[in-house]
């Protein structure tokens, strides 16, 4: 299986507390939307079987790579090919995950191999994630 979700890739947030002592999840919303855009995609009934998952995330290059005036289009040179920076890719990895589960597999004990990148998108190119599930 194959898909692409458009958009910033979202890391998950962790679990907050209340004074009062409750719970909540304030990636809820993004998880559910994430899900959503990739429905479409999901098998019936969900994959039972050991899974690979490859994980590609293209993140927006920063306005200081960018060259300026009429060549505003233009990287500078020597600028990096991989985003180093915030989000953490091990929750990135965890958002994609997390949303994925109970639809796409029964569960993300299932998940025997991930490989996952976090690069900067081509000029011109719009941030997206790139997701790859395979039985194994």
């Amino acid at each position: 299986m194959y898909f692409i979700i458009e958009g910033i890739p979202k890391a998950l947030k962790r679990h907050r507390h209340t004074r009062r002592g409750f719970t909540y999840d304030p990636s809820k919303k993004d998880k559910k939307e994430l899900l959503l855009q990739v429905m479409k995609y999901a098998p019936n009934p969900p994959i039972t079987t050991p899974i690979r998952i490859i994980l590609i995330f293209y993140m927006p290059r920063p306005k200081s790579h960018f060259r300026t005036g009429k060549y505003k289009h233009l990287l500078k040179s020597n600028q990096p090919e991989f985003h180093s920076y915030t989000p953490d890719l091990d929750n990135l990895v965890k958002m994609v995950c997390d949303s994925l589960n109970g639809v796409f597999y029964k569960d993300d004990s299932q998940i025997a191999q991930i490989k996952a990148e976090k690069i900067y998108c081509d000029v011109g190119e719009n941030p997206k994630t790139e997701i790859h599930i395979e039985q194994i």
